[in-house]
């Protein structure tokens, strides 16, 4: 069950905060990934085939060319993984590959010529394409030992070495730097679409689930109450006399019961129930796991608490309506109508009472 209000998401562990981050990067960004790791296998191929052009090697092309088939196969399998974790180590075979490429290619290096090497460049262009400090420390921590092999087997002096750590520090020190201004700026977008998420799906008053949202979730919820084949409860709530309270004490009377209201439900109910407004004082609360006894003690524990709230001409109450969900088939908007008539027979017993809907 999702975290939907702003009381329960600061209760949200920092854990959840974090998953709930990593899966929206690897949504936004597994496509750019997968682009850059197929410009990766092409800039390995044209190197590969540069190089056999102006120098020679004592390893084939061919044997050096092999690596593409490897690179090609990972940058295809990033093309629809959206696990965060699966697409990090993905490209994370991606860089241990193309070091090694690297290793393979710098062998034979004549000691007069310029050593070129292209690992420098990989953690610059790799900078924003990790999900998490770990695979970006691991990367980084690739690109600046991948070269070793070629660098202390193959013909290179102390100055060669002592450049190339000094050039690497500089480009992973870069690399730190573009990922911690990438990493922000997602971050203001993700909280962004976060808060317009909140502004379509909840109430602004009370800040509870909207009607069509409350009943999406729902119903989705009560899939899985179905196949776990347990119990379930619907609560439908109608503030006692509320059209009088608006009309003789006006409408910021009303919104001040209706937010009290709506604080109670909250501090009732468990973190994984769902509550909705469903129409101007009308509430609806899903109780995942409870069957119909259990579901009257929680609605009997709500109707004892709200009577607490003092409204200008007296107490608030409500009249609740109970309904089991005790049929496989059943769907919610027909539970939603069993509670509503329960509801309504509340009402018309007097008010301030709940009463339970009969078995569908």
């Amino acid at each position: 069950m999702h975290y939907l209000f702003a009381e329960h998401r600061h209760h949200a562990s920092d854990a959840d905060q974090r998953r709930e981050y990593r899966h929206y990067l690897a949504r936004q960004m597994g496509p750019m990934i997968h682009a850059l790791m197929l410009m990766a296998a092409l800039a390995y191929g044209v190197g590969v085939v540069a190089s056999a052009l102006i120098r020679s090697s004592p390893l084939p092309v061919l044997l050096r060319l092999a690596l593409l088939l490897p690179l090609l196969l990972v940058a295809m399998a990033t093309r629809h993984v959206r696990r965060p974790r699966t697409l990090s180590l993905l490209a994370l075979l991606c860089v241990l590959l193309l070091e090694i490429g690297i290793n393979l290619n710098s062998f034979g290096h004549v000691p007069e010529q310029p050593l070129v090497m292209p690992g420098l460049l990989l953690p610059v262009a790799s900078s924003v394409i990790w999900l998490g400090r770990w695979d970006f420390a691991a990367a980084m921590a690739m690109c600046a030992l991948g070269p070793l092999p070629v660098l202390l087997l193959g013909n290179t002096d102390d100055v060669q070495i002592f450049q190339y750590f000094v050039y690497m520090a500089i480009a992973i020190s870069l690399s730190a730097v573009l990922r911690a201004f990438m990493a922000r700026t997602l971050f203001a977008q993700f909280r962004l679409e976060q808060q317009l998420r909140e502004q379509a799906y909840t109430d602004g008053l009370t800040g509870l689930l909207l009607r069509n949202r409350f009943l999406e979730l729902a119903r989705l919820a009560l899939d899985d109450i179905h196949r776990q084949q347990k119990p379930a409860c619907m609560l439908f709530l109608d503030a006692d006399h509320f059209k009088q309270l608006n009309d003789d004490y006006g409408h910021a009377a009303g919104d001040a019961a209706l937010i009290a209201l709506a604080t109670a439900m909250r501090g009732q109910m468990r973190p994984n129930d769902l509550i909705g407004r469903i129409g101007g004082e009308e509430f609806a609360i899903l109780l995942p796991g409870l069957d119909l006894e259990l579901a009257g003690q929680r609605a009997e524990q709500l109707r004892v608490a709200v009577r607490a709230i003092l409204r200008p001409d007296g107490p608030l109450t409500v009249s609740i309506g109970v309904a089991e969900c005790d049929q496989a088939g059943e769907n919610i908007g027909s539970l939603l109508a069993r509670a509503d008539q329960a509801m309504r027979q509340a009402k018309r017993g007097g008010r301030d009472r709940i009463v339970s809907a009969p078995g569908c």
